[in-house]
């Protein structure tokens, strides 16, 4: 049985709440869960209580095994549980293929008439 620590979500529309839960991977996001380990509380602009995690209960679960999600392992990380590594994807910023070549024909736009002035 693999064990994630993730969150579900609960609260009303346009208003989210979370709860950090460990749960089995195959069970649904908001469905059956093991152990309810913290919450998480988006709206609020206190930082203390915006995250609120059983710290200890959760170095627990990890020592067995349980693997966190990326956005719950931000928390263990900001708390000082658990090292992340950050990701980087430099091609995601890179600009699409049709982009490139808009960008290509402006570009040679743009040199065009700058060879036909020098030239006169």
């Amino acid at each position: 049985m693999s064990l994630k620590i993730r969150l579900a979500r609960g609260g009303a529309k346009k208003k989210p709440f979370y709860s950090i839960v460990v749960a089995d991977s195959r069970s649904p996001r908001d469905g059956r869960f093991i152990e309810k380990v913290g919450t998480y509380n988006p709206i609020l602009t206190d930082e203390d209580k915006r995250v609120v995690l059983k710290l200890d209960r959760i170095q627990d679960w990890i020592s067995k095994g349980a693997q966190p999600t990326d956005r719950v392992a931000r928390f263990l990380d900001k708390a000082g549980v658990l090292k992340r590594d950050a990701k980087t994807n430099p091609q995601k910023a890179a600009p699409g293929k049709k982009m490139q070549e808009r960008a290509a024909e402006k570009a040679a736009k743009a040199a065009a008439p700058a060879d036909a002035g020098a030239e006169g």
